[in-house]
């Protein structure tokens, strides 16, 4: 008898007792908040042993044998409730669950890994209201951000390893609708969330590698989903102000004042800062958003969404290390301040949930994106012009129309809970005009570098089977695959010829979980994600190098070593095919060869006392370059330690606030590490009154006023009076000493 034939009688040996299980009583019943709200995700925990969960529509099943039950529910921020039942038939049971403050022992250990990253979500957006956009993304463990343009550009992102850009390694949707832009004249997988309206956040789905099948491009080293609030628990208007000339408004308004079963409110955002540069940035920022919820008789959702903002700014770029040290300028001087930009986006949203019948249902979503951007840059100041400088300008204008369906099914198999989910999607990105320009003074255009027309197709279909074998042990095995068309039209170029490629990536992915005890949940999760190429860069290579592929794994554990103590860990690895180098004055992602990176983070949440809770994630990363030479392999500004974290505080008499660290080490600014961007250490503060009617508030970012280079780039430039270049670090400096306070009207 072969190994695989022993494996296969021995597993069969440890589900038998499952499988003969007499479970012929079905409990159910429906879940839901004080507000009428289903309630996803509520955990169910019978005689301490036995558990399940409630799904979207706040409804649970289970199946057991004739017996007395204690049934304990549990969620965050709401209060547990324990009940003793007596089951000798099928039984219905609903329950209303009262809010209340988070208290982390509520938080239980489940077997689903993925579940349990996003209980933790749940408490950080409980305890630390997030205060500005770049906030927005701080919210996920494990990332760093960086803003290096005067406010309105996204942020550079940094997760496991990886300098991201702008999102060429991480997935990122608001309400099912991508944020990531393909083919953008400012470089692969653009990710602006400026139009999200910080206060409007419900929660985030993130996670780490590629494992998921619901996600496809750019889905390497993460993803992360935001959740806009389907209602509002009350009306407010926001009023802050700070130094630099920063004012800004929000207003959230409920429109149907708890209308039964419909829910309607509009949410606004005003925006506006000088900034701490000698040159003023001139920034302005406006967010309009409006939300339509409703639950049909049938327990279905519809939910419609419309939002749009534009935002304009002036930006000092990055300045060289010898400019400020030779005294030429200031770390909050300018080379050119000529740069800076304007940006707008228009999202229609239209989701629909059907229940089928009690084991399955129907999702169907809609969207149209309509996008503008326009960047001036000048990275390298006089080095290919000495006359008139290097100053270039990147735009485009585009529309994102999308489709996303999928179907959810529940049953139970030979003992054996199996949850099937099927689905897929198209998204069609037109875009006109997408243009490289040299530029003077950010008006005039002296010629074009590239100018063209990219359409550009993703069709994906995948399947995903979550196998719950018994009551510790969990298996989800998924497919998905994607098929792209690329299509560019040079205009550049005398003749009209419409340059294409076509390629299909398969991404199979594999979950396992095992739940020790009530208390430990091991994983293992192994998969495969991709990233593609622009499409220019695809058409000019003939199609190579499109759609490179990422291998991850990851072995780890989401365990409770207390009550009050909540800890995720996981040892990972990821082996890029080919890593992505966006060229600034080029306008293109180029390819630059296979790398590897491998490390270990970590994430603790502890409720100290009633009141106190402190977190903290610790990332340790190894990345390398495979195609290098020893000694010549770094991977340039590839970060290799960070950590975030703090304490949060919540007084019953109204006062609540924090403390918050970031830390990022020093890391390679260049392959032979001779270059290097300095790290930081920052701290971060946040004290509130709250009262029912209103909230008096201050926040401080980097109290101690540490001079920290917050972008940093190795890069070859030539000052006006130089004869020769010089590659050294340019850099944007990071935020001073910086004081904003506020004024919150609850109704």
């Amino acid at each position: 008898m072969n190994y695989l034939k022993i494996t296969i009688l021995l597993i069969g040996i440890c589900l038998l007792p499952d499988a003969l299980q007499a479970q012929n009583i079905e409990l159910s019943g429906f879940i839901q908040s004080d507000s009428g709200e289903p309630l996803s995700d509520v955990n169910i925990l019978l005689n301490d042993e036995i558990g399940t969960s409630t799904n979207k529509f706040g409804a649970y099943k289970i199946e057991l044998e004739p017996g007395n039950y204690q049934i304990k529910l549990s969620h965050v921020g709401f209060e547990s409730v324990s009940k003793e039942i007596m089951l000798t038939a099928d039984t219905k049971e609903n329950f209303t669950l009262s809010e209340c403050s988070i208290q982390l022992k509520d938080v239980m250990v489940s077997v689903d890994e993925k579940k349990n990253l996003q209980k933790i979500s749940k408490i950080d957006i409980n305890l630390r209201p997030i205060q500005s956009s770049q906030e927005v993304l701080r919210i996920i463990p494990g990332l760093f951000i960086a803003q290096h343009a005067g406010g309105g550009k996204a942020e550079q992102i940094f997760l496991r390893g990886f300098d991201i850009d702008h999102g060429t390694d991480i997935t990122l949707s608001v309400d099912g609708m991508p944020v990531n832009m393909v083919s953008h004249a400012h470089g692969q997988g653009y990710s602006d969330l400026h139009f999200l309206i910080p206060e409007t956040i419900e929660q985030v789905d993130f996670n780490k590698g590629p494992y998921y099948a619901d996600q496809g491009n750019f889905n390497t080293a993460g993803y992360a989903g935001f959740k806009t609030k389907s209602y509002l628990d009350k009306s407010s208007v926001k009023l802050e102000g700070g130094q630099f000339g920063t004012l800004r408004t929000v207003s959230m308004i409920d429109l149907l004042d708890k209308k039964e079963k419909q829910d309607l409110y509009f949410a606004s955002e005003f925006y506006l800062t000088d900034g701490y540069f000698e040159s003023d940035q001139n920034f302005s920022r406006i967010n309009f958003m409006g939300k339509y919820s409703t639950r049909l008789a049938d327990n279905s959702l519809i939910e419609a969404s419309a939002s749009t903002f534009t935002s304009s700014w002036d930006a000092s770029g990055q300045i060289p290390v010898r400019a400020v040290e030779s005294g030429m300028i200031s770390r909050f001087g300018s080379i050119d301040d000529t740069e800076g930009g304007e940006t707008s986006r228009t999202n229609l949203n239209l989701q629909y949930l059907k229940p089928i019948d009690d084991q399955s249902s129907l999702s169907h979503q809609l969207y149209l994106i309509d996008y503008k951007f326009n960047l001036v840059s000048n990275f390298t100041f006089f080095l290919e012009d000495p006359i008139n400088g290097d100053q270039i300008t990147q735009s485009e204008a585009r529309k994102i129309y999308g489709y996303k369906g999928s179907y959810e099914r529940d049953d139970r198999l030979a003992g054996v809970d199996v949850f099937t989910t099927v689905g897929g999607g198209i998204r069609y990105d037109d875009v006109n005009d997408i243009r490289l320009s040299k530029t003077i003074n950010r008006k005039e255009v002296l010629f074009d570098y590239a100018r063209g027309d990219v359409d550009e197709l993703n069709f994906n279909a995948y399947v995903s089977e979550n196998m719950q074998f018994n009551s510790r042990f969990s298996a989800t095995a998924s497919l998905r695959y994607d098929y792209f068309v690329f299509n560019y039209v040079d205009k550049l170029q005398t003749n009209y010829e419409t340059q294409s490629e076509e390629r299909g990536i398969l991404s199979p992915k594999l979950n396992l979980n095992y739940k020790l005890n009530q208390s430990v949940n091991l994983f293992a999760k192994g998969g495969i994600g991709f990233h593609s190429n622009d499409t220019r860069v695809v058409v000019a290579q003939n199609g190579e190098d499109i759609l490179p592929k990422a291998y991850s794994s990851d072995i780890g554990s989401t365990f409770k070593p207390f009550p009050n103590m909540t800890v995720n860990a996981a040892l990972w690895y990821l082996f890029l095919e080919q890593e992505f180098v966006y060229v600034g004055d080029a306008g293109i992602v180029e390819p630059s060869g296979r790398t590897e990176r491998k490390g270990i983070g970590v994430s603790v949440r502890y409720q100290l006392l009633d009141w106190l809770y402190f977190d903290t994630d610790v990332n340790l990363t190894d990345p390398v370059a495979l195609d290098e030479d020893e000694g010549n392999n770094n991977i340039p500004l590839a970060p290799t330690f960070t950590s975030i974290g703090g304490l949060s505080f919540d007084f019953k008499n109204g006062i609540n606030g924090s403390l918050r660290y970031r830390y990022l080490d020093d890391r390679p600014a260049n392959e032979d590490n001779s270059i290097t961007a300095e790290g930081y250490f920052l701290l971060d503060a946040v004290l509130n009154y709250t009262r029912p009617s209103f909230q008096i508030g201050l926040s401080v970012e980097n109290i101690l006023d540490e001079e920290w280079k917050e972008a940093q780039f190795e890069t070859e430039s030539r000052l006006r009076n130089e004869l020769e270049p010089t590659s050294e670090i340019h850099f944007t400096p990071g935020t001073p000493f910086f004081a904003r306070a506020s004024l919150t009207y609850f109704f």
